[in-house]
């Protein structure tokens, strides 16, 4: 075998093991999103997205909703909303998504706003520090199917015991475009964050 053949066939060995790896991690992606783990927790973590002069918007009312199924259930005695805001805005995400629950008769004593945060990565820090400091260790996590697996993964990172119940409604869920949409999406950033330790800024409030 010539050195050109064995080099081909490396480099070809090379591209499948790739696209293998980025198949399997793509299909991790859709397999955590269809689970829904509701374990007894020290809190509900809401992962926030966007609000407009402090109302959620469709995509973070969807998760607000379900935190509050959640809670009702008695998953968590506490629900922890995160998200800071940007440049110009008088709200954070943190902020829209606790006053939206208190509106829907959760009591203030049972609400933690932690107004950082703008992008996953950073939300899960400034949590995973809220976390420690209150002794806490394990959370459910709110956000958006596609989004749930790197969300964990951060989370435990972050120091924290996490598993995640997405939400089953609002845009991101919509439609099967939208939906590989999100998953191509999410294996990228998923993998980013595995080589680099960085997050990635992209659709609404999943960066």
């Amino acid at each position: 075998m010539g050195v050109r053949s064995l080099l081909a066939r490396v480099a070809g060995a090379g591209v499948l093991a790739a696209v293998l790896f980025v198949a399997s991690t793509a299909l991790a992606i859709w397999w955590t999103a269809r689970q829904d783990a509701r374990p007894q927790s020290d809190a509900i973590v809401v992962l926030g997205s966007a609000q407009y002069n402090g109302v959620p918007s469709s995509i973070f009312e969807a998760r607000l909703e379900h935190a509050l199924a959640l809670y009702e259930q008695g998953v968590a005695p506490v629900v922890v909303t995160v998200g800071g805001k940007a440049a110009g805005d008088q709200f954070t995400e943190a902020e829209a998504g606790r006053d939206y629950l208190a509106g829907a008769g959760v009591p203030a004593e049972a609400l933690l706003a932690v107004p950082e945060g703008v992008d996953t990565l950073e939300s899960m820090r400034v949590v995973g520090a809220a976390f420690a400091e209150r002794g806490w260790e394990r959370a459910v996590l709110v956000t958006d199917p596609w989004h749930a697996m790197r969300a964990e993964r951060m989370a435990e990172d972050a120091g924290m015991e996490a598993e995640s119940s997405p939400t089953r409604q609002g845009p991101a869920v919509q439609t099967r475009a939208t939906q590989v949409r999100y998953i191509l999406r999410e294996t990228a950033a998923y993998l980013l964050y595995r080589v680099t330790g960085e997050s990635v800024a992209g659709a609404p409030g999943i960066g």
